[in-house]
C-alpha cells in the first residue's frame, strides 16, 4: 500500500513539475524573453552566399545567413540553420521541415508553382568555368564537351537550353565543390556556375577560370522562398524592402561581395 501511495505521490510531483515548466516557457514567450525559432533551409556549398569556413569553425556563414538573421531579428524571430542539398530545399519547404529558404534561389515559374517568393534581393549572371589552358573561351568551344551543373539549379535549365544549340553532354551533381573537383580531375570539361560564386572558388583554385555568357540577358536573381500562403512572405518582404531603402542590404553586399 505504501509502495502504491509512493508511486501516486511521485507521479503527481512529476506532473506538477511538467505543468510548471510548460507554464514557465509560455510565460517567457508572453513576456518577450524568448523568440519563436524559424528553421532556415540552405545548401551550404555556395560561397559567399552560404558556406562553412572549416579553417575557423563548423558554423554556416555567408551573405544569405546574415540577411536571414537581419530580417528575422527585426521581426522578433530567431533562426536555426539547416543544411540541405539544393535539390531538396523546395521539398523541405513543402513538407514543413523548414520555414523558409535562403540559398541563392532564383524564383523561376516552375518553382513558383510549389512555393512563394519574396522580391529579388540580389542578381548575378551565368559563368562558364573550366581549367586554365582548356581552350574554352566561348560557348561554341563547348561543342562535344561534358558540362556540369548543380542538380535542380537554374544553371541546369540553362545547360538544357544550350544543348538545343550545341552538342554538349550535361552531368549534374548535388554541390558546387563536386563540380569544381570534377573539372580539376578532368571528368568535366566545364561547368555552369553563378558568377559571384565561381569567383569565390577562383581564389582557392588557381588552375580554373571562367567567363560570363556573352549575350546572356537572363539574370539569376535570388529571392527568399516560403511555403505557399505563408504569413512570413509579407513579413519578410516588408523588412527586406526596408533594408534596401535604409542601405543595410547594400552594406551586406559590400561585406560579402566587395560591392558591384
Amino acid at each position: 500500500m505504501k509502495k502504491i501511495s509512493s508511486i501516486i505521490i511521485m507521479s503527481l510531483l512529476v506532473f506538477g513539475v511538467l505543468v510548471a515548466c510548460g507554464t514557465s516557457e509560455e510565460s517567457k514567450k508572453t513576456n518577450g524573453e524568448s523568440k519563436e525559432v524559424l528553421v532556415l533551409g540552405t545548401s551550404a556549398d555556395y560561397p559567399p552566399f552560404e558556406y562553412v569556413d572549416t579553417a575557423k569553425s563548423e558554423e554556416i556563414i555567408g551573405f544569405d545567413i546574415d540577411l536571414a538573421n537581419a530580417i528575422a531579428d527585426e521581426l522578433g524571430y530567431e533562426v536555426q540553420v539547416k543544411d540541405i542539398d539544393f535539390s531538396g530545399l523546395i521539398p523541405a519547404l513543402e513538407t514543413g521541415q523548414v520555414d523558409f529558404v535562403l540559398s541563392g534561389m532564383t524564383p523561376t515559374e516552375e518553382r513558383k508553382q510549389n512555393v512563394d517568393f519574396s522580391d529579388i534581393y540580389y542578381t548575378a549572371h551565368h559563368m562558364i568555368v573550366s581549367k586554365k589552358e582548356s581552350g574554352i573561351k566561348t560557348v561554341e568551344d563547348l561543342d562535344g564537351k561534358t558540362v556540369g551543373v548543380q542538380l535542380a539549379s537554374i544553371q541546369e535549365g540553362k545547360a538544357e537550353e544550350m544543348a538545343e544549340q550545341i552538342n554538349i553532354k550535361i552531368e549534374n551533381r548535388n554541390r558546387i565543390p563536386e563540380l569544381i573537383q570534377e573539372i580539376k580531375s578532368g571528368r568535366f570539361d566545364a561547368a555552369i556556375i553563378e558568377d559571384t560564386v565561381a569567383k569565390g572558388y577562383f581564389k582557392n583554385n588557381e588552375d580554373i577560370e571562367g567567363f560570363i555568357l556573352e549575350g546572356d540577358d537572363e539574370e539569376a536573381g535570388s529571392a527568399i522562398a516560403f511555403p505557399k500562403e505563408s504569413k512570413l512572405t509579407d513579413e519578410f518582404n516588408r523588412v527586406l524592402n526596408e533594408l534596401k531603402e535604409n542601405g543595410e542590404l547594400e552594406k551586406l553586399i559590400v561585406k560579402w561581395f566587395g560591392g558591384e
